[in-house]
Parts: C-alpha cells; structure tokens; sequence
C-alpha cells in the first residue's frame, strides 16, 4: 500500500477493539504494515482480514501483554515479519471502579499490570530494535482522567497517572536518540471499556459517559495517531489531551 506511513511497520496492543481496532486499521490505511496484538484471537483475525482484504499486511498476535514474556515476543516477532519498528500504540487497557477504603486489591493489581506495567514491558522491548534504527515512535493511550479522579474511579485514574508520568520520562529518555514518545489522553470515547465493570451501577454510570452525546469515537483518537507518526521526526509532540463536546465525569 502507498500512503504516509508506507514502508513503516507498526505494533498495536489492544488491538480487538475500540481505540486499538480503529489505530490498526487507520495505521493500515496510511500504508504502514501492522502487527496486532489482544487476547481475543478471532477478533484480531476479523481485523487482519479486513486490512488484508484493503491490500495491507497484517500479522495477528494473540496474548495478553501484561505478561512481560508476551510483551517481548511480539516485539520480537513483529521485527522478524516486518524487519523493523517504526510505531509502537499502547492501547491495551482496562477499567474497573475501585476506592481505597473498600479496595479489591486484586483489582487494582489488575489494572496497574493492565494499564501501567504491560506499556513498560513493551516499550522496554521495543527500545532495542528503534535505538538500532536511530528512529521510532512511541504512543501511549493515556485518559484525561489523569487530570482528575474520584474515590469510585480511582484506580483508573491512578494507572493513567502513573502512565502518563511514565512516558514523560521516556521522553526525555529517548528523544535524543529519535524515538518520539507521545501520550495521547482522550476524554469521552465511544468504546466497550464499560462491559468489564463487575459493579452493574458502575457499569451502567461508565457506559452513560462514554455513549453521551458528543462523545468522541475511537476513528477520532486513531487519526492523531496517524498524524503525530506522519510528522517529520524533527516534530517533537510529547502530549495530546482531546476532550469530547460535553465531557461530564471528569
């Protein structure tokens, strides 16, 4: 495929779905090759078929990258199909209502291994092969709930915090040596992210939120991606915060 992004290869997490399904594709159409991974295997094939069927190259990696095994294979195979890594999207990520008080800490593990440690193994494995190249990308899904939270939501918003000073740092860190690092923090998305809440009055709270009128869809957050990583590399972006109309929680 021609396009901006043609001979660029690419590794989107999170890729079954919302932010994630609508980057792959995006980053597809742009003309970059693109590697996909999530846990849910038949989603992804759905998705690389639909790429493959535009004349794009896909691969489907099924695994969750939480684990730090996983979030290096599939840096190392998306380097061994496509013979280099120009982008790298971190939109896996998971949402539960959680507060200290009455905390189900195996939540909040879940959502800083999720949200926060699965973004540092990858980009930890995606370093070497962009440091080899002297080039790169690295965009990470962060939440304008970095900018506020709840006592309800505050595990989310402590793991989107947590990211978002996490690639601050990496940006500094690698900039130099021409990897982009960039943190694109959307308000109100039209995604799923709502069905994982186990608390039915949380769920249906969330889900209000993300379907309000207004609300950005996940094509919207995918065309920033396809914009910050067409830019020439002297563009140094460190930060994307996109509010819907009516942004209402936070």
């Amino acid at each position: 495929m021609t396009g901006a992004l043609a001979n660029r290869a690419a590794l989107v997490t999170g890729a079954s779905s919302g932010i994630g399904q609508a980057t792959a594709l995006a980053l597809a159409a742009a003309g970059a090759s693109v590697a996909l991974v999530a846990r849910r295997a038949e989603r992804l094939r759905e998705t690389v078929e639909r790429i493959e069927a535009a004349g794009g190259k896909a691969l489907a990696l099924t695994g969750d990258v939480a684990e730090e095994r996983v979030a290096t294979d599939v840096i190392a195979a998306t380097v061994e199909r496509f013979g280099r890594l120009d982008v790298l999207v971190n939109s896996a990520g998971t949402m539960q209502a959680a507060n200290v008080e009455d905390a189900d800490t195996d939540q909040w593990r879940r959502m800083l291994e999720v949200n926060l440690l699965a973004t540092l193994y990858t980009c930890h494995a995606a370093l070497r092969p962009m440091r080899a190249q002297g080039s790169g990308n690295i965009i990470n899904i962060g939440s304008l709930a970095c900018r506020t939270t709840s006592p309800l939501y505050n595990s989310y918003a402590t793991s989107k915090s947590a990211l978002n000073a996490m690639t601050d740092g990496l940006r500094k860190e690698v900039g130099p040596h021409g990897i982009r690092v960039c943190m694109i923090a959307p308000g109100a998305t039209r995604t799923g992210i709502a069905e994982g809440i186990t608390d039915p009055a949380h769920r249906e709270a969330i889900r209000a939120y993300v379907q309000q009128d207004g609300a950005l869809e996940p094509e919207d957050v995918a065309a920033t991606v396809v914009f910050i990583t067409s830019l020439p590399a002297r563009a140094n972006i460190s930060e994307v915060w996109i509010r819907a109309t009516r942004d209402t929680l936070y």
